[in-house]
């Protein structure tokens, strides 16, 4: 004999019978509604102390406004609006964000429906605002421009094994340019790192432009330099201790307008916008001293206003950068291959073991730089055994 379903199953085939039959629902379908309100955890509440949003009473007498995402909390972001401010803001029931990649990101264009009551505090000078609901919600998020992103793991129980999907975490959106700061020692240099950030940088159509930092330790590795800018990419070499070449790296922010920084832990990248505005104060930290590695200081992405007219979004840093694409088309990667790769014997050269490798061939004779073709090798390696 087959087991009964439960009650609610039952009860809630009811509420959907009545409302397809235009029949009014009874008073227990609005109840569950209305507890069902979806959970909003801002900054500063203990995740016991639960902050509801009531949708449907906020868009029925509210403004709509727009704004840019600075920082995101788990079910919110703190966006920054030129009537009101930053505001704290929820996510709004009908808000749709597009699949496989993050709802949203720093540097967003979102859509806001204020809240009544945080209209009229703001229009009546008061500072404090109701911290038991959020000020605003999203409801639509604009169309990005650019997009500096990587794989998300999707480990756990509820993955889907047969899901080949990617999904797409997005570190900061419609940046003008991607400023990748590194070390000259302490910590040590990673090369291969470059040259990752080089391809994330092409996919999210985002020009780069590498920041050596702490040359008053030692000199920046010319060769490195030249390599990457044979590539048109811009290097420029500063101190923060020293504030050598300062200037410099505010020119570049400020001609790019709109930057996301990234790099690896302990580089320098809050200790450079602390030097470049020192009313930031953002929390810095040493290079531990066994393994020479960076700490995690910086938490989350978080974009700044620089007092010299440029946006910057300072991110975490990462001592590994995944990709997702195809290994047939890393070649596309490294423009430097295209024009030896048009003389290889096959169309489908690897460039790894094919004879008549035109790609093998500039490198044993120096016309490429070996440094270049290793990496190439290190990456299509990791493609494919992922």
């Amino acid at each position: 004999m087959a087991k009964r379903k439960g009650k609610s199953q039952h009860r809630q085939k009811d509420w959907d019978r009545l409302n397809r039959d235009g029949e009014p629902a009874s008073d227990d379908a609005e109840t569950y509604r209305r507890l069902t309100q979806r959970r909003i955890r801002l900054p500063g509440q203990e995740q016991d102390s639960p902050i509801f949003a009531d949708v449907d009473s906020a868009a029925a007498d509210a403004a709509q406004t727009t704004g840019i995402i600075v920082q995101l909390y788990p079910g919110g972001a703190i966006v920054r609006t030129e009537t009101y401010g930053d505001l704290m803001c929820g996510l709004a029931g009908t808000f749709r964000p597009t699949p496989g990649a993050s709802a949203l990101a720093v540097g967003d264009n979102v859509t806001l429906i204020v809240i009544p009551e945080t209209r009229r505090i703001r229009q009546t000078g008061e500072k404090q605002l109701n911290s038991n609901r959020a000020d605003a919600l999203i409801a639509q998020r604009g169309p990005r421009s650019t997009a500096l992103s990587r794989p998300q793991s999707m480990r756990g129980k509820r993955r889907d094994p047969y899901d080949t999907q990617v999904f797409e975490k997005v570190i900061a959106a419609n940046m003008y340019q991607l400023v990748v700061v590194a070390a000259v020692a302490q910590p040590t240099l990673h090369r291969r790192l470059f040259d990752r950030y080089l391809i994330a940088a092409e996919r999210g159509e985002l020009p780069m432009v590498l920041v050596m930092n702490k040359i008053d330790l030692c000199e920046p590795d010319s060769a490195l330099l030249n390599d990457y800018a044979t590539l048109g990419v811009q290097c420029v070499s500063c101190s923060v201790k020293t504030g050598e070449g300062l200037d410099e790296v505010r020119r570049v922010l400020t001609q790019g307008k709109r930057s996301v920084l990234a790099g690896a832990s302990g580089v320098g990248k809050s200790s450079l916008l602390n030097a470049l505005a020192p009313g930031l104060n953002l929390t810095t930290g040493e290079v531990r001293v066994r393994g020479n590695r960076g700490r995690h200081v910086t938490s989350a992405a978080r974009l700044h206003e620089m007092p010299f007219g440029a946006i910057v979004v300072d991110t975490p840093g990462i001592r590994e950068l995944g990709l997702e694409i195809e290994a047939a088309a890393l070649p596309w990667y490294f423009p430097e291959f295209k024009e030896p790769a048009g003389n290889c014997k096959f169309r489908n050269c690897t460039h790894t073991h094919e004879g008549r490798c035109a790609v093998r061939q500039a490198v044993e004779a120096g016309l490429l730089p070996q440094r270049r073709y290793a990496s190439y090798l290190r990456i299509l390696e990791s493609l494919s055994n992922s």
